[in-house]
């Protein structure tokens, strides 16, 4: 493994965290226009996409994503909206999250993210997915932070039944490197709220939420499917 890619591997994850909860928005899938000089604002040697319909998008402007012809996924990393668990927990003696509760939700969290992903870049003789890296290898390393849950299950004998209108809402933080180089050359982010369909009051178990977590996913992956789609001179 060489040096560049450990690197990107020890990036600390909580700067994410402190960064992306003021941004919104994912790559849009329309032409890449980059904004006039004056206007740049750089991030990373990155600038921002001008009129790309979302509300955060950076790209390096001297990228060749032509070089690439594979992708990797790395776990994502997930994390809470702050004081979630407490606030979730206020005045409640039964059917409290434990934090044993909090560290399932994440990894499965992570885990429908990924699988979510995988599905939908390799879908219909889509893109090549690989566990290493390569000279034509993307690295993808996507996180969910600021996730809130409006009604979780906590699985408990007994629990009684939590109704709401929202499933709850995430910020999806994805970073785009070059494997080999560690070069980082994308960066967007991306606010959701899940709801009912309607508006309708529903009971929110671990089952619906699953399914609405997997309907966001699959709009995010849809939206790098397509920013990839453009971008990729074998497409």
């Amino acid at each position: 493994m060489s040096e560049n890619y450990q690197s990107i591997l020890r990036k600390p994850m909580c700067i994410l965290t402190s960064i992306m909860l003021t941004l919104v928005l994912l790559f849009a899938a329309t032409p890449v226009v980059f904004a006039d000089d004056a206007t740049v604002d750089f991030f990373d040697n990155l600038v921002p996409v001008k009129d790309a319909q979302v509300g955060m998008a950076y790209i390096d402007p001297k990228a060749d994503f032509s070089v690439f012809k594979r992708v990797m996924i790395l776990e994502p990393f997930v994390a809470f909206r702050s004081n979630w668990q407490r606030d979730q927990n206020r005045g409640s003696t039964r059917n409290r999250v434990s934090t044993r509760d909090m560290e399932r939700i994440k990894s499965d969290t992570a885990n429908l993210l990924r699988d979510v992903f995988i599905e939908q870049l390799q879908a219909d003789g889509g893109f090549e997915i690989v566990e290493e890296g390569g000279d034509d290898v993307l690295l993808i390393r996507p996180a969910i932070i600021d996730l809130d849950i409006a009604a979780p299950d906590t699985m408990s004998a007994g629990r009684s039944r939590s109704f709401t209108a929202s499933a709850g809402a995430a910020t999806i933080y994805i970073e785009l490197f070059d494997s080999i180089s560690g070069q980082i050359i994308g960066r967007a982010a991306d606010r959701k709220t899940v709801r009912s369909a309607g508006g309708r009051i529903t009971w929110s178990n671990r089952v619906t939420n699953s399914a609405e977590a997997r309907r966001m996913f699959r709009g995010w992956a849809d939206t790098l499917r397509a920013f990839l789609d453009q971008h990729y001179s074998s497409k």
